[in-house]
Parts: structure tokens; C-alpha cells; sequence
């Protein structure tokens, strides 16, 4: 009787070995799936664990193109921001990975899938509301919810002794203190000493960003320019430097932030199940990005538009963060967003400083600005004595709404006067 196949979202770290022999075990054909989003990994070594450890084939693709294209740039049109401080890293990598994760289970002629991702986390969500959004036949088998699998590991240390007696191929060991999450996009530290949120980060902890301390003491001046809200050239006038191919333009700016020590937060975040969790990230070219955008909005977008997509700008960092990419909700946002970003055109001049991205200039083709209408020196087709009437209008509901405390409280307001 021919066994049953299932598509393992695979890392080659501790847990999914473990999961990728634990599922053998079981009795399945394991086929590993392994998304380069960007991570610094050795793939050719991610394979050869996973081949030793038992698994019938292993897909490894390279997504960082459309990770970039399709989720990372969609979130920066829109501002996206979780609870005012997070870009969304993790977040934003998890739809792209379980969306390939069930083209290729169907590809293979199975509707079993699987991850590592464990029951107090928000991935163990983002993953599989993706699988159901466009698989809905799936069938997932999640080793952290299940009650055999917990009984068996109930903690690293059992992890590491199941692969030593499993013979599975891991570099693991109980002294690491933390655990990180990598992609194009970011790197995450949580858990372990980090989970105390009195706990001051060292400096070690910090794997992609210098610390600003450490950055150059030299300011880097570049140009972001931008089409329709699309990220399309970036420029360096000190060296020459020219990005336009968006994988490369996104590598460049990681590069420059990462150099002078941008994108570094340490927060307290509230989790999709109701936990609250510490996490320390680093976004060094997102950073910059967002910071860039949002200023060209600024000078390029119309105040009304603005408020409104500003309105829905926390919703849509909600929906990425909670596992919602691909929900009629969110294509509803997209498309408001489309329209909002149409006239999102111009450059962007930046300063990037011992952790600092901070705007300089901007020049927009479509800019809202009227430099004579703003300006202190010239009337500009602006009568002033206009303004009196307009101070009229707007103070008749305070005036009314005088009145009627007046009348309400007499007393209080007597011993006022």
C-alpha cells in the first residue's frame, strides 16, 4: 500500500528535522519544501540533512524576487505598520511561503501539508488560514497542536535527544538563549532571555545592524524614487550607485542600513491568541523605505485620500499581521490602495546617519505643494482677509456648544466669571 505523501514547510533547523523524522515515523513520504526569502542559509547543506534525515525529495526555491514584488512592496504602499512600531518581517514572508508550500502539494498529487510552527505563535495562524484561503481541501497535520507529539517533546532538551537517537543531522545545542526568524525583509530575536522584558539586549544579540555607536561617523545621502508608489531607483551620488531591479534596489538599502546602524526596534507586541510577546527586530532597508514613502505621500497625496487610507492603514497592518493576507477583506484594501498610490510619483533625497533615516528633500511631478500659496512672503492668489470668514464658520458649533454648557450648569459657570 503506497504511503501517504506530505509537504513539509522545512528549515533544516532542530524542530522540522525532528517533525521530518517524527512524520516518517508515522508512516508518511515526507517531501521537504525549503523558500529562500532571503535568509543566510546553506541550502546545499539544508538539503543534504534533509536527504540524511529520510525525506523523499526536497523542493528548494528562490523567492526573494517575489517576496519583494508581491508582499513587501503591497505592504509599504499601504503604510503597513503593526501597533506603530513593526514592519511586519515575519508577518509578510509567511503568505508567500504556505502559497507555494499547497501549489506543490498539488503538484505532487497530495492535499497533506505540514510546518513547524507552534501552538502559542502567530505563524502556526498565518500559515494555515493561507493553506485553507487557497487549498481548501488541505489537510494539515500541525505536530505542536497535536497531543501525542507534545507528550513526546516537551522541551529542547527532548528535542535534541530524540535526534541523537534518531541519528538526524542537527547542530543544536540547550545554550542558546534565544531564537531568531530570517528573511529578506528582517531578522527577529525572541524567546529564551528575551521573553524577561527587563532584560537590556547585549550587542551580540544584534546579527544584521551595526550598532549606531559603531556606524560610520559620515552621512550617506541617497535618492529614492518612486512610481505609482513602487520603489524604482535608488541612486548614491558618492560612489555612482544605481539600483532599479527590485530585488537589488531592496539588497542595496539593507546593505546602507545595515552600515549605519537603521532599523533596530526592541518592543512588546500583542500576538493573534491573545499573548503578549517581546521581540527585537531589524528592518534596515525597510526602514528606510517606509520612511521615504511616507514622505512622498506627503507632498504627492491628496489630505482627504490620505485620512481615509490612514484610517484603514492599521486594519490592513492588523489583517498581514494576523494571518489574513488572502481574505476578501484585504483584496478590498488593496484595491483602495491602487487608487490611492497612482499619483505617488517623485524622489526622495535621504540622509542615513549612526541610526538615523531622515528625510532631506523631495520633488514630485504630481506634488500637491504650492510653494506661493505656502509661502509667508507671497500672496499667491491667497487674500488673507478671506480667513476671517472661514474662523466664522468653523467656531459657530464651539459658540453652541458654550450655550448650551451655560445652561446646563448656570452655577459653575457664574463662579467662573
Amino acid at each position: 500500500m503506497a504511503k501517504e505523501k506530505v509537504i513539509l514547510a522545512y528549515s533544516g533547523g532542530l524542530d522540522t528535522s525532528v517533525i521530518l523524522k517524527w512524520l516518517i515515523n508515522k508512516g508518511y513520504d515526507v517531501i521537504c519544501y525549503v523558500a529562500n526569502v532571503g535568509q543566510r542559509e546553506d541550502f546545499d547543506l539544508i538539503r543534504e540533512k534533509a536527504e540524511k534525515t529520510g525525506a523523499l525529495k526536497t523542493y528548494i526555491e528562490d523567492l526573494r524576487h517575489e517576496f519583494v514584488t508581491d508582499f513587501i512592496y503591497p505592504a509599504l504602499r499601504g503604510n503597513a505598520v503593526y501597533e506603530g512600531r513593526y514592519l511586519l518581517g515575519t508577518a509578510l514572508a509567511r503568505p508567500l511561503i504556505a502559497k507555494r508550500q499547497v501549489e506543490l502539494a498539488q503538484v505532487e498529487g497530495t492535499n497533506l501539508v505540514s510546518h513547524g510552527s507552534t501552538g502559542k505563535g502567530n505563524d502556526q495562524v498565518r500559515f494555515e488560514l493561507t493553506y485553507y484561503a487557497l487549498f481548501p481541501n488541505v489537510k494539515i497535520i500541525s505536530p505542536w497542536k497535536d497531543r501525542e507529539f507534545l507528550d513526546q517533546f516537551k522541551g529542547r532538551s527532548d528535542m535534541i535527544a530524540y535526534a541523537e537517537e534518531q541519528n538526524i543531522p542537527v547542530k543544536a545545542t540547550l545554550k542558546k538563549p534565544y531564537s531568531e526568524d530570517e528573511n529578506l525583509f528582517h531578522i527577529s530575536h525572541e524567546a529564551g532571555i528575551l521573553e524577561d522584558p527587563r532584560f537590556i539586549a547585549t550587542e551580540d544579540i544584534y546579527s544584521i545592524t551595526k550598532s549606531p555607536k559603531n556606524a560610520p561617523d559620515k552621512e550617506t545621502v541617497i535618492e529614492i524614487e518612486f512610481k505609482d508608489g513602487y520603489p524604482v531607483r535608488v541612486y548614491n551620488a558618492e560612489d555612482d550607485t544605481e539600483k532599479t531591479d527590485p530585488l537589488e534596489l531592496f539588497m542595496y538599502l539593507n546593505e546602507l542600513g545595515s552600515e549605519n546602524g537603521i532599523g533596530r526596534i526592541d518592543i512588546v507586541e500583542n500576538r493573534f491568541v491573545g499573548i503578549k510577546s517581546r521581540g527585537i527586530y531589524e528592518s534596515p532597508g525597510g526602514t528606510i523605505l517606509w520612511k521615504a514613502h511616507e514622505d512622498l505621500e506627503a507632498i504627492a497625496m491628496d489630505k482627504e485620500v490620505m485620512r481615509l487610507r490612514n484610517m484603514l492603514g492599521p486594519k490592513f497592518s492588523e489583517l498581514i499581521y494576523n494571518g489574513f493576507w488572502y481574505s476578501p477583506e484585504m483584496d478590498f484594501i488593496f484595491s483602495s490602495f491602487e487608487k490611492s498610490q497612482e499619483a505617488i510619483d517623485g524622489k526622495v533625497t535621504m540622509s542615513l546617519y549612526k541610526g538615523n533615516a531622515y528625510v532631506i528633500a523631495r520633488e514630485s511631478p504630481t506634488s500637491l505643494y504650492n510653494q506661493e500659496l505656502a509661502s509667508m512672503e507671497v500672496e499667491g492668489g491667497y487674500n488673507q482677509e478671506d480667513a476671517r470668514g472661514f474662523i466664522n464658520i468653523n467656531s459657530l458649533r464651539l459658540k453652541a456648544h458654550n450655550i448650551v454648557l451655560r445652561k446646563k450648569a448656570p452655577y459653575e459657570w457664574r463662579n467662573q466669571e
